[in-house]
């Protein structure tokens, strides 16, 4: 397991290109990217509620434009590890993240004190096992139709969103079984099956010889 560990967040190439503190064009939705024009109180005077809003709103854009651009790369990685995915062709986790992110800064005057971060990653785990991006070519629990290309390829849906959570992200076992409904034993079975494939990966179809005679009937 360990081993398996050491390959998601080391070996694999398409991983290290996420690696960067640029927040990119994930760093705040298009809806409040104009939360720049807010530049606070009016100088002396009590505030309206009106001015209220808007420096709640301004103070509001910053916080999440520095979650997102700290942020931003480790989630994208997450969500192509959860696709299958490369680095160089992953439009389906971008949908991902761009969900989670807009999801996340919608909820974020309710966070009260829970790391944003997790609120982003429980969104991107609960709309990958959800398939609700089924229209772009994944299936809920199950292995996509186009041909994977990332380093979990050989994994399934639900492999993939068990061991990521699990070993990539470091959730704890009983965490990962409440989110996805699953009792514990069976999280931990998942990973074991999942690990193993990623160790020894099935061998594909041995090439048929040249010059074999067809089977009479």
């Amino acid at each position: 397991m360990h081993t398996v560990r050491a390959r998601l967040l080391t070996e694999s190439p398409p991983l290290a290109s996420y690696e960067t503190g640029s927040p990119g064009p994930y760093a705040v939705p298009y809806a409040c990217s104009a939360g720049s024009r807010f530049q606070g109180a009016p100088a002396g005077g009590r505030l309206g509620m009106r001015e209220r809003r808007t420096v709640q709103e301004a103070r509001r854009v910053r916080e999440f434009e520095a979650f997102s651009a700290g942020a931003g790369g480790r989630l994208l990685r997450t969500a192509t590890l959860l696709t299958a995915e490369t680095a160089q062709d992953n439009p389906r986790a971008r949908r991902l993240l761009t969900h989670a992110l807009a999801h996340t800064y919608a909820y974020w005057d309710r966070l009260r004190g829970e790391d944003p971060y997790n609120h982003a990653r429980e969104c991107l785990a609960v709309r990958f096992a959800r398939g609700t991006w089924y229209r772009y070519g994944g299936l809920p629990f199950g292995r996509s139709r186009a041909r994977p290309a990332g380093p979990l390829a050989v994994l399934s849906a639900q492999q993939r969103l068990v061991l990521v959570l699990r070993l990539h992200e470091g959730v704890a076992e009983e965490q990962v079984a409440a989110l996805l409904g699953l009792p514990p034993d069976r999280i931990d079975l998942i990973v074991d099956r999942a690990t193993t494939l990623l160790l020894h990966p099935p061998r594909g179809p041995a090439p048929a010889r040249v010059g074999a005679k067809a089977a009479t009937s």
